[in-house]
């Protein structure tokens, strides 16, 4: 299939520094699926909230991604604002807000985001209401799952159908439940929902083990990685921090400790980042550091990409799509 308009903009005017390295990434991800590759795609930040969804959806149904790993904000906000949009709000001057414009947002309910302010009542509220009925009725039955396959339950039960305030086909969410994607999700506990499921542990309404661990994620990780490596894995990875370094440890962590020496590398990898390299930091580290820890080959394709990757994710997306 030919390049649409976009892609082929992108081709002829992104030709130095990072706009080079976003074409050459693009192509590169490309090369690995037509080499019968697969692809993780991990998912820091709050990109959910600057609706990613309305094009990494179809980068779902597609087939360009197999796995992915995100923070448990980004699991949960994609549906928020598939329930909520219209009760959003849009804060342009947010580098001109004093503390107490910022405390009558929080008044009003309303928990700011860099632009965008997400509704309590009507995301948070709306969302605790019906997966705490989804979480009761395992916990009754003595039944365990990991954070996204109760978020899945509770879209693909329907129940939710009624509050829907976008087009279906942009929640990534739903994407992904359809075709029961796997998604890992490390630090889920420090996300709202999160925060609520410990609420009822602590209440005693709900036990902590109904929750499957990250320490099970990790090993649902290294049996996937196991058994679909032979071509290869790729790995693009949209920000830093846990969503990032939780998965990618799994190729040393099966090949150190659990001394399986025919595991392979990472295939391809690929980090949109903001952060500059600095003293210790994970999201700064340039791709060769990753040698050292035996997560990336020598001859890996790296890439990092230093800009906002709100404008370059959908831009590389794009591309993999034709448009």
């Amino acid at each position: 299939m030919s390049k649409g308009p976009i892609s082929q903009f992108i081709e002829k005017h992104y030709l130095h520094f990072n706009s080079a390295s976003l074409v050459d990434a693009a192509k590169a991800y490309e090369q690995q699926l037509a080499n019968g590759a697969k692809m993780l795609v991990s998912m820091a930040g709050a990109m959910s909230t600057a609706e990613i969804g309305k094009i990494f959806a179809e980068i779902i149904r597609q087939d360009k991604v197999q796995i992915i790993s995100c923070t448990g904000a980004n699991l949960e906000e994609d549906i928020m604002n598939l329930v909520a949009h219209s009760h959003y709000e849009r804060v342009p001057n947010y580098r001109d807000l004093t503390p107490q414009d910022e405390w009558d947002l929080l008044e009003r309910g309303l928990n700011r985001v860099t632009d965008t302010c997400i509704p309590e009542h009507e995301a948070f509220r709306r969302l605790q209401k019906h997966i705490y009925k989804i979480w009761k009725d395992a916990d009754d039955k003595g039944e365990r799952y990991f954070p996204h396959e109760f978020m899945y339950k509770m879209l693909l039960s329907g129940v939710l159908e009624e509050y829907y305030e976008i087009d279906i086909k942009d929640s990534w969410m739903y994407a992904a439940a359809e075709k029961n994607l796997p998604i890992i999700v490390p630090g889920w506990e420090d996300s709202t929902m999160g925060n609520i499921f410990a609420s009822y542990v602590i209440k005693g309404e709900l036990k902590a083990s109904t929750m499957k661990s990250g320490i099970e994620y990790m090993t649902f990780l290294a049996d996937w990685y196991s058994k679909n490596s032979s071509n290869g894995i790729g790995f693009f990875q949209i920000g830093g921090g846990i969503a990032g370094d939780f998965p990618i440890c799994v190729v040393p962590m099966l090949y150190q400790d659990m001394e399986m020496h025919d595991v392979p590398f990472w295939s391809y990898f690929c980090q949109i980042s903001d952060s500059t390299t600095s003293y210790g930091s994970y999201s700064g580290a340039v791709p060769n550091e990753k040698i050292t820890w035996g997560k990336l080959d020598i001859n890996t394709p790296k890439f990092i990409i230093e800009s906002d990757a709100t404008i370059v994710a959908p831009l590389v997306f794009a591309y993999l799509l034709d448009l």
